[in-house]
């Protein structure tokens, strides 16, 4: 192995010049990421129900089960990096809860891209160049705070400022917890299984198994 080898990232994991074309993979797997959400979006939906009780002393701190919503704009982003990967997947999540019966109806578009939108600030702070930890918690973080006026208005508009913000808070927490720390850990164990081969996290996953 050469000393310029040595030096130069892998290739696999940047998303510029002609690697941030679409392919055909690329698009029905972000479309497959969202349907796939969306249907589990439905479960979520009760467990915030069970879990709203649990809450009744400090209502603003449900946003802390909040980052799970935006776990498919930040999957798609980490397996697919291209632009617009999030954005795409958040809102045929978005699009699927309701056509399956969720209990927010089409408000849940408006919030799908919010939230996606959230997600491709976090990635384009780093010119989508980097696909880590640091951008997906900070993309889950984002989406959090930006979502937090659109539901203030539409479900919570009782609510003083001060419990906006705590909401803002703990929304933005469970983004950068629930949804970047827990997007991570999922694709690195979809990568383990090899049904990400044709993805750049596929392809380091194989890379670094052969060092």
């Amino acid at each position: 192995m050469t000393a310029s080898t040595r030096e130069e990232p892998p290739r696999s994991d940047l998303a510029t010049g002609r690697r941030a074309a679409w392919r055909t993979v690329d698009l029905i797997t972000a479309v497959m990421i969202g349907v796939a959400f969306g249907v589990a979006f439905i479960g979520w939906g009760q467990v915030y129900n069970v879990t709203t009780p649990l809450f009744a002393v400090l209502p603003p701190l449900s946003g802390l089960i909040g980052g799970f919503w935006w776990l498919p704009a930040l999957v798609a982003m980490l397996v697919i990096r291209r632009p617009g990967a999030a954005l795409l997947a958040e809102l045929v999540a978005a699009s699927v809860e309701p056509l399956l019966g969720g209990q927010w109806g089409i408000s849940t578009l408006g919030s799908g891209l919010i939230q996606g939108l959230g997600v491709e600030l976090g990635f384009l702070l780093f010119a989508y160049r980097r696909f880590t930890v640091v951008p997906a918690m900070i993309g889950g973080a984002l989406a959090g705070l930006l979502e937090t006026p659109y539901e203030w208005r539409l479900y919570y508009s009782e609510w003083a400022a001060p419990y906006a913000a705590i909401y803002a808070a703990t929304m933005a927490l469970s983004g950068a917890l629930l949804g970047g720390l827990v997007a991570v850990a999922l694709v690195k164990a979809l990568a383990a299984t090899g049904v990400l081969a044709p993805f750049p996290p596929g392809r380091q996953h194989a890379e670094q198994r052969r060092i």
